[in-house]
């Protein structure tokens, strides 16, 4: 081509043109027809563009250098320019155009370089540098088209709608193989010795950002780099030009800027490092960008760049820790940084590093050893970063990685033990939550797998240890024994509460069956000959091995006492998660397992009327089927039905308490509705129950009975369709052998009455009343009348009274069937349940009234007669009937015990025995309940027994008579409400808490009016029963949410605290913190304030002052008087004063 058919061409002058506005780029010998549509480009269509571009297309086929005709290079300037507008065929054409002349060109420039030609290298420079330009525009371009399309589709309507359409238009061309080949061409010019082409480095420099800008631009874009396509070729580009052409500082510059504003960048660029160090061999640049992060000063206010730049040094250390650690000294100061990402950053290095070294420790040894020693120490100092997010890190790192290597670092193991027992005190639930995960995590890695099966039973370890102590003892006593820890040889802890799930602990076997017994600890190994140091040697090794597990253990065991607590927390995935603790704990059969297994049994009471009350009942359910209702792989389905039963009877063995016995009753009943338990299963129960030719274990058979009464609140028919089993065995003369028996089948039996839940579902035949002679009846009542001495005679009686109300079609106690009833239990009971049974009569009354009458022929019941009477009438006159004839009619039989009971508890001197006074007591209270005569007539006598009587029972039972007072008859309780206070300073903690139970829930349910005694709840904060402590807090946490009531009686709580003498200042001030917190309003806060400021100067003591100056300092109340008289002191107050 000849020089005056060239363009004039200078690459600096485009690019200042470029630079200040594309569209100001000079293109005057572009073709005519896309000069005329500069003013609407939209127009052009693409059979212009067409026509404009086959020729052009056809000469630079022939011959790359055909570009440089000024028609030619114009023409495909002002199609850049109209690229925003231009259909996208036109685009596609432009840009494999510009791609193809620049490859075509770039192999000839290689062929002349090759070849030594040097004369023609000069006229390949200006090519070179034309077409690179229109790349650089044409892909830049694309870029700015692609973004405008994403923005203008993101808003598409609502729900998705207009999504169809949008996708049609802007997917119906897909960019992305054009960018590639453009990313292609990039690579194969700059794999060209551009040095011979390009004098000087300024020119080589400038040609190479042609290709290096429009590769940062495309990295910004976050969908271009999730395809690992594109992304792969645009970090090939930068490799290169690293690599080969002097554009590291330049990358480094970028890098840093990107990882700045663009968060999506902070593992692309990690990635990209990696490939330009492993594969290209110039890690030099990596060492360079550390350098410069590590010194790098963010704004207080910038929260994006410190992320990014996180992100980026966490995923490094990654790819590249090799990398990564020769500048450790380096972002070690990032430490001190305020931004807690950049500190877990440094945290997540530690931790990816200690991974790689682990890895090949054994091919660098010492110098190994002490970096990974180093890092630790790192993370073991971030448990007690001042931020949350940190010391989960911390944690974390701990837990999904550091546990995950095959080497156990049984040193750092333990400290790190200790370490996530005292996070679970954090005030943090995130950090409480993360440091169960550790425990549990550290639990299911535990390296003491070579003795006792893996299992972390702390009795069996001490023992092996006493062992292995003894033998090596044996084998020369002369041995230094290396210090033991004095927890390792304490006396064996105390034995399981529950028995294992397919054995009961004391069982006795069946008829010609061997007893089960728990496996016997291993036999000591023999003493082996005097004088073998190597077994010497090996006796040492097991004994340190036997301490290491003693005190790992030691640790979990005191770790479940915090767990334990946390079962209690308000956040759902806190409670999930120790939860699953305690199921690991269980697995590897712990001792404190069955502590956490017992104590989670409450969480079924959990509210489920949202989606976390939910999911903690869904998961409890899971964890009780994972542990008692899974069978072990291999059993058949009788074996398998065998295998629960038997553990579902294990749930009811040990110390459990009513409380817990009452949720696993509301668990199981809930896993029978929810199918988790099926009909062989309670076969099998009923099996056990009602077997007569074997002997078996009074535990199974009291077991089995209390499960089938708990799985037929679920399905009543459980028990109905085994009356005859019932009669026959609890009952029965087993039943009158073995009263425990007798009062679990009674409950059982109460269980068919639908009273008080839905009836929907059950079978009619379940709900059917028996007349007063049914077998069933006569054997309840027989039990009643037992003659015993047993103590368990009065749970029996009560639960007969109860199933015979629940079954009896008429169960009043005015005929033969009652008149033997002569004790103080039975009198009471009968008493307080035909006041239900009234009321039962009522709602039965209310359904007839609503219900089509009664078809004709059948015997009107004796309601029936009353059918002329009101609503209010009929209320009326039951009530009539509860106040006056219950306890005071001439025919009723309960009227001669009202004065007996009263008379014996008055005369508590004449009637010494306790059982007596305990009953009477109890018997009294129960019938207070039933007449608001009786009980304003005898309620200074039951206060004086509720304060002095001896046994802690009586007065137990003396503070639920005046709860349940309380609210049958609020107007007579109600100014005697400081004597059930008053019981919250009782000798006894059972009593104390009882009291608080009590309280709490007439409180919380509004029964009782509160008159500053609410200080007496505030003191048990602090008690030193910790289940009365926690009850306190759960108090007030529910209070809190009632209508300012803590702000309400802030002031009252804080004055009798302070002019507590018994209670420390220590204690004090606990207190008032936690009740502090429950100030959250600013208005609130100040209001107080100014209340308590004026106390300071009515102060006696110095005591007083510091109370109310450190109330003061809980609360924001910013008030500078105020501030100005706590500085000024107790001494300058008084003498002002």
């Amino acid at each position: 081509m000849d020089d005056g058919e060239r363009v004039s061409f200078d690459l600096n002058e485009s690019l200042k043109y470029y630079n200040d506005n594309p569209n100001s780029v000079p293109c005057t010998d572009a073709d005519s027809e896309l000069l005329d549509a500069e003013s609407e480009p939209e127009a052009l269509s693409n059979a212009h563009i067409n026509r404009i571009l086959e020729p052009i297309i056809d000469s630079i086929a022939i011959n790359p250098d055909a570009i440089a005709r000024p028609s030619n290079f114009d023409s495909l300037q002002c199609l850049l320019k109209y690229f925003h507008t231009i259909p996208t065929q036109a685009i596609g054409k432009v840009l494999d155009l510009i791609a193809s002349g620049l490859s075509a060109e770039a192999d000839i420039v290689n062929q002349d370089i090759e070849g030594e030609e040097q004369d023609t290298l000069k006229d390949h420079r200006e090519l070179l540098e034309m077409y690179g330009f229109l790349l650089r525009w044409a892909v830049t371009a694309l870029e700015s088209r692609a973004a405008d399309k994403a923005t203008t589709a993101a808003p598409v309507g609502r729900k998705g709608k207009g999504k169809g359409k949008a996708a049609a238009v802007s997917g119906s061309w897909d960019s992305t193989t054009h960018l590639i080949v453009a990313l292609e061409t990039m690579c194969k010019v700059l794999k060209l010795k551009l040095i011979r082409v390009f004098v000087t480095t300024s020119e080589r420099d400038t040609f190479v950002s042609l290709f290096t800008k429009p590769v940062y631009i495309v990295l910004e874009s976050e969908q271009r780099v999730k395809i690992t396509n594109v992304r792969m070729h645009l970090f090939k580009v930068l490799c290169i030009a690293v690599k080969h052409h002097g554009h590291a500082f330049g990358a480094q510059t970028s890098i840093v800027q990107n990882l700045t504003y663009f968060e999506h960048l902070s593992e692309p660029m990690a990635e990209f490092l990696q490939i330009l160090s492993e594969q290209y061999d110039y890690p030099q640049l990596v060492d360079e960008i550390l350098r410069e992060l590590s010194n790098k000063e963010f704004n207080s206010n910038d929260t994006k760049g410190p992320k990014s730049v996180s992100g980026f040094i966490t995923k490094l250390s990654e790819l590249a820790p090799r990398l990564v650690i020769k500048q450790m000294t380096l972002l070690i100061k990032l430490l001190d940084s305020e931004s807690y990402n950049l500190r877990c950053a440094v945290i997540d290095v530690c931790g990816n590093l200690i991974v790689d070294l682990a890895k090949e420790e054994d091919e660098r040894g010492d110098s190994n050893k002490a970096q990974m020693e180093a890092f630790f120490d790192v993370l073991e100092e971030r448990f007690l970063d001042v931020n949350p997010y940190c010391r989960c890190k911390a944690i974390q790192v701990y837990t999904n990685k550091v546990l995950e290597l095959e080497k156990k670092f049984n040193k750092r193991r333990q400290k790190v033990a200790n370490l996530a027992v005292r996070s679970l005190e954090d005030k943090s639930s995130n950090v409480r939550r993360n440091a169960i995960k550790l425990l549990t995590k550290l639990i299911t890695a535990h390296p003491y797998s070579l003795h006792h099966g893996g299992i972390l039973t702390l009795t069996l370890w001490k023992t092996g240890l006493q062992v292995a102590t003894a033998n090596l003892d044996a084998l020369k006593p002369a041995i230094e024994n290396p210090p033991v820890d004095q927890g390792a040889v304490n006396e064996i802890a105390e034995s399981n509460l529950y028995d294992e799930e397919t054995m009961i602990e004391g069982e006795e076997g069946a008829e010609g069956e061997e007893p089960r017994k728990s496996p016997p600890p291993p036999p000591p190994p023999e003493v082996p000959e005097v004088g073998n140091s190597d077994e010497i040697i090996r006796l040492n090794l097991t004994r340190r091995y036997y301490i290491e597990a003693v005190r790992f253990i030691e640790v979990i065991h005191d770790a479940s006492e915090h767990v334990c607590q946390l079962l209690s927390s308000k956040n759902k995935s806190e409670v999930v998660e120790a939860m699953d603790f305690f199921k690991v704990l269980h697995t590897y059969k712990v001792e404190k397992a069955n502590d956490g297994i017992r104590r989670m049994l409450r969480l079924i009471w959990t509210k489920g009327n949202s989606d976390e009350g939910k999911g903690i009942q869904s998961h409890l359910i899971d964890i009780y089927k994972a542990l008692f209702f899974d069978a072990p792989h291999g059993f058949n389905a009788n074996e398998a039905a065998t295998y629960i039963a038997r553990n579902m009877i294990s749930l009811t063995q040990g110390d459990v308490t009513p409380a817990e016995l009452t949720s696993l009753e509301q668990l199981l009943s809930r896993m029978m509705k929810e199918g988790h338990v099926s009909d062989l299963v309670i076969h099998k129960l009923w099996q056990i129950y009602g077997v007569q030719n074997r002997s078996i274990s009074k535990k199974q058979r009291r077991g089995s009975i209390a499960v089938l009464g708990m799985l037929s609140l679920a399905d009543p028919d459980i028990v109905v369709r085994q009356l005859e089993t019932i009669l026959r065995t609890g009952l029965g003369p087993l039943g009158r052998s073995d009263l425990v028996l007798a009062r679990y089948s009674c409950a059982a039996l109460r269980h068919i009455s639908p009273s008080g839940r839905k009836t929907k579902g059950m079978n009619s035949g379940s709900m059917t009343k028996l007349t007063n002679d049914h077998a069933i009846l006569v054997r309840l009542a027989a039990l009643v009348e037992l003659q015993t001495e047993s103590q368990e005679w009065f749970g029996v009686a009560e639960q007969a009274i109860s199933a015979i109300y629940a079954l009896s079609k008429h169960p009043d106690p005015t005929g033969k069937f009652w008149a033997r009833a002569r004790t103080r239990t039975r009198t009471s009971s009968c008493g307080r349940r035909s006041t239900v049974y009234r009321r039962s009569c009522c709602c039965q009354t209310d359904r007839k009234e609503a219900s089509p009458q009664k078809k004709g022929g059948e015997e009107p019941d004796d309601l029936d007669l009353i059918g002329g009477t009101t609503e209010d009438d009929f209320t009326e006159a039951m009530g009539i009937i509860r106040e006056r004839e219950l306890l005071y009619g001439e025919k009723s039989i309960l009227s001669n015990f009202g004065p007996l009971c009263a008379e014996i508890c008055a005369n508590n001197i004449s009637y010494k025995d306790r059982t007596l006074q305990t009953q009477s007591a109890l018997c009294m209270a129960k019938l207070m309940c039933v007449s608001s005569e009786y009980c304003e007539s005898n309620l200074p006598l039951l206060i004086t027994v509720m304060e002095y009587s001896v046994d802690p029972i009586t007065r137990s039972n003396a503070v639920i008579a005046l709860g349940d007072m309380a609210v049958c008859f609020n107007h007579l309780i109600d100014e005697n409400t400081d004597f059930l206070y008053r019981r919250l300073r009782d000798r006894d903690a059972s009593v104390k808490r009882t009291c608080l139970m009590t309280l709490t829930f007439l409180i919380l349910a509004g029964q009782v009016k509160v008159k500053g005694q609410l200080g007496e709840m505030a003191k048990c904060l602090e008690d030193s029963d910790k289940r009365i402590a926690d009850l306190s807090k759960m108090f007030f946490s529910e209070l809190a949410t009632k209508d300012n009531a803590v702000y309400n009686h802030f002031v009252d709580m804080f004055s009798l605290l302070s002019a507590e003498k018994d209670l420390s200042e220590e204690a004090f001030k606990k207190i008032i913190k936690f009740l502090a917190t429950f100030i959250e309003k600013d208005k609130h806060a100040k209001q107080l304030a100014d209340k308590l400021a004026a106390r300071l100067p009515r102060c006696d003591t110095e005591r007083q002052w510091n109370d109310v100056a450190y109330a003061l300092s809980l609360l924001p109340h910013k008030n500078e008087e105020i501030a100005k008289t706590l500085t000024a002191g107790f001494r300058v107050v008084q003498a002002s004063a």
